[in-house]
């Protein structure tokens, strides 16, 4: 089969062929339909060698933790009312399914998954970027039913993570209320859909790009703001001096957590999303009084499936732009130059 992967520390991914690979007790092989790029996978790759290694990333590895397929093959002993032929979504962070958190469907924060090592698919295990991929338990799979793969599957992480970090902040975001999104590309224009759908604030949506903000309009953002130097002051001003009761930080760059904490509303949540380096100085007198900042990770698999119970509903649409497997280096080469709008699906 063909995969895409990333075979050396420095160099791009590359489109080799490879084994189908075998399920083992307990796993699933998916035949994918529809795998998705994103941001993290390029942080991944831009790890100089002594930190991939360390991190525990394996060479070669097939890149990809947002998935979607068709169950093709089960392992012995999987206890599951999966049937092959059966549409799935792939739960992208994976857990040892016996702690405390897990057994809450929490696998995203698994007390036990760095000791034992276990990773996520295309970030640590073998991921979608192929015509098939193995899924460590059943359990990891959520029925996709008729919702279109290539449209949808960026929604088991640029859906789940955003529906996931404003979630904690639903509370604070009732009518007259303000959220600020900053960063509207692959996360950030699918959280602005998030905000619209469950709650009663008013949107702000900050990029640098003019075409971004586009995109914010067109899903919903009531007022789009160019992420300069300027950018708080603006704020300040459409809040009438108050500042945000909600920030999410889809970048999560220096000057974007800066950003972030400098226009928070007293008791105002700062969400910090993206992994953009950056990093934050917090003490008294640096932030409004009691504003509480959070750096979440991914989503529970409950969320997921009421990420996908939205998707159904019409609540939220991921902006797409598809490659075939065979041009998927180009789509992370697109990703790192910034160029794609929304987010990029590769199709095996």
């Amino acid at each position: 089969m063909k995969a895409l992967r990333y075979v050396a520390v420095g160099q791009a991914p590359e489109v080799v062929e490879i084994p189908i690979p075998t399920p083992g007790p307990g796993q699933v092989l998916l035949k994918v339909t529809a795998g998705g790029v994103c941001h993290s996978d390029d942080y991944v790759m831009s790890l100089p060698e002594k930190d991939y290694l360390e991190q525990g990333y394996p060479l070669p590895m097939t890149l990809g933790h947002e998935g979607a397929g068709i169950v093709h093959e089960m392992g012995e002993g999987v206890d599951s009312t999966l049937k092959v032929g059966d549409a799935v979504a792939v739960y992208g962070p994976w857990g040892c399914g016996r702690c405390h958190n897990c057994s809450e469907g929490k696998e995203n924060y698994c007390t036990n998954a760095a000791a034992e090592g276990i990773r996520p698919p295309g970030l640590g295990s073998q991921g979608s970027m192929a015509e098939y991929m193995i899924v460590d338990d059943a359990r990891h799979l959520v029925p996709l039913g008729d919702l279109d793969p290539v449209k949808n599957v960026s929604l088991t992480d640029a859906g789940l993570t955003p529906y996931h970090a404003i979630k904690r902040s639903l509370p604070k975001l009732g009518a007259g209320t303000v959220a600020v999104v900053i960063g509207t590309g692959g996360l950030g224009h699918v959280g602005i859909q998030i905000l619209k759908a469950l709650s009663g604030a008013t949107v702000i949506a900050l990029d640098v790009s003019d075409e971004k903000l586009k995109l914010a309009t067109h899903v919903g953002a009531d007022h789009v703001v160019i992420s300069d130097a300027d950018a708080a002051a603006t704020i300040r001003a459409l809040t009438n001096g108050l500042g945000a009761d909600a920030v999410f930080d889809f970048v999560g760059a220096q000057p974007t957590i800066a950003l972030a904490t400098s226009v928070a509303a007293i008791e105002g949540d700062v969400t910090i999303v993206g992994i953009g380096g950056g990093s934050l100085d917090y003490g008294f007198g640096s932030i409004a009084y009691d504003v509480a900042v959070r750096i979440p990770y991914w989503g529970s698999r409950s969320e997921l499936i009421e990420v996908l119970d939205l998707a159904r509903a019409g609540k939220i649409d991921v902006e797409v732009v598809e490659y075939s497997l065979d041009d998927g280096p180009n789509a992370y080469a697109d990703l790192a130059a910034s160029t794609i709008r929304g987010r990029a699906v590769i199709v095996p």
